[in-house]
C-alpha cells in the first residue's frame, strides 16, 4: 500500500494515439520534450522528458480492440487503489479498464466519474521521491473538466482527492467555473457549452511552454490545429487550445 501522502497527486499523463513516432516528432517539435523508451513495457511505451531528462508522461499506440480516439490522460495517487475503486464505485462512477500492474511502478486502473469523464487511479510502490511544485516549462500546469453538472464533479472530485475548492468564477450563460487546487493551482471545472453539446464529458491538459504563440506557430508548423487562441485569460495568463495531427486534443499555457 502506497504512502497516505500521495493522495490527489497527479503523478503520471498519458497520450494513446494512432501513429506513436509521428506523435513525438509533433510534440518535441511544439512542447519542447525529449524522448526516452520505456523497455520494462510488454508493448512499445515511450516516455516524454522536460528539460533535466525529468520524465512528466508517456505515450503508446491505442491497445488493439479499443474503440476510442487518440485522446491524453492523467493518472491521480491513491494508497490503496482497490479501496479507490469501491468508493469511486460507491460514489457513482464505474471502471473502464481491470487493473494493470507494472513492476516497480504501481498498479493503475481507468475509472470514469459520475458524469462519464475518463480518469486513472495510480497506486505506486513507494512514497514520492519529488515535493510537489508549482508547474514549469514542459509539465501540465492546468487540469480542466468539461462535464454536464461541474458542481457535482467538484464535489466528487473535492471528497475523492481531497483536492481544495478555490473561486468559483461566473461566466454569464455557462454558469461558474470552479477552480480546485492542492496548496497551488491544479485546474477548474465547468459545463461544457451548447456547441459541445455532442463531445462527452473529458478532461482536457495544458502543458506549460514559455510562450503560447510561438508555440501555437510550431504547432500548426508541424501538421497540428489551432481550435482557439491565442487568448489572454483572468489573470493576465494565456492559452491556446490545439489538436495534435493524429486528433488528440490539447491546450498550452504562460504565465
Amino acid at each position: 500500500m502506497a504512502d497516505a501522502s500521495v493522495l490527489g497527486r497527479l503523478t503520471w499523463y498519458e497520450l494513446l494515439t494512432t501513429d506513436m513516432k509521428a506523435a513525438e516528432k509533433f510534440y518535441t517539435a511544439v512542447v519542447g520534450w525529449s524522448i526516452a523508451p520505456f523497455d520494462a513495457s510488454p508493448q512499445p511505451y515511450d516516455m516524454v522528458m522536460r528539460a533535466g531528462n525529468i520524465p512528466v508522461g508517456g505515450i503508446m499506440t491505442i491497445p488493439q480492440g479499443m474503440n476510442f480516439p487518440p485522446h491524453w490522460g492523467m493518472y491521480v495517487g491513491v494508497p490503496n487503489l482497490d479501496e479507490a475503486t469501491t468508493r469511486i464505485q460507491q460514489m457513482g462512477g464505474s471502471t473502464l479498464s481491470p487493473v494493470i500492474e507494472v513492476p516497480d511502478v504501481g498498479r493503475f486502473r481507468t475509472m470514469k466519474d459520475p458524469q462519464g469523464a475518463a480518469f486513472s487511479i495510480h497506486e505506486p510502490p513507494d512514497p514520492p521521491k519529488t515535493a510537489e511544485h508549482e508547474p514549469v516549462a514542459g509539465e501540465v500546469s492546468w487540469h480542466e473538466l468539461y462535464t454536464t453538472d461541474a458542481e457535482a464533479a467538484m464535489k466528487f472530485y473535492t471528497t475523492l482527492f481531497g483536492w481544495k475548492p478555490a473561486e468559483a468564477m461566473d461566466m454569464g450563460d455557462m454558469g461558474k467555473y470552479y477552480m480546485f487546487g492542492r496548496g497551488f493551482p491544479l485546474g477548474g471545472m465547468m459545463n461544457k457549452p451548447p456547441q459541445m453539446a455532442q463531445v462527452p464529458p473529458a478532461w482536457s491538459l495544458y502543458f506549460r511552454v514559455d510562450d503560447v504563440h510561438a508555440a501555437a506557430d510550431r504547432a500548426k508548423a508541424n501538421g497540428g490545429q489551432v481550435t482557439n487562441g491565442p487568448m489572454e485569460v483572468p489573470g493576465g495568463d494565456w492559452i491556446v487550445n490545439c489538436l495534435d495531427p493524429q486528433g488528440a486534443a490539447f491546450s498550452m499555457h504562460h504565465k
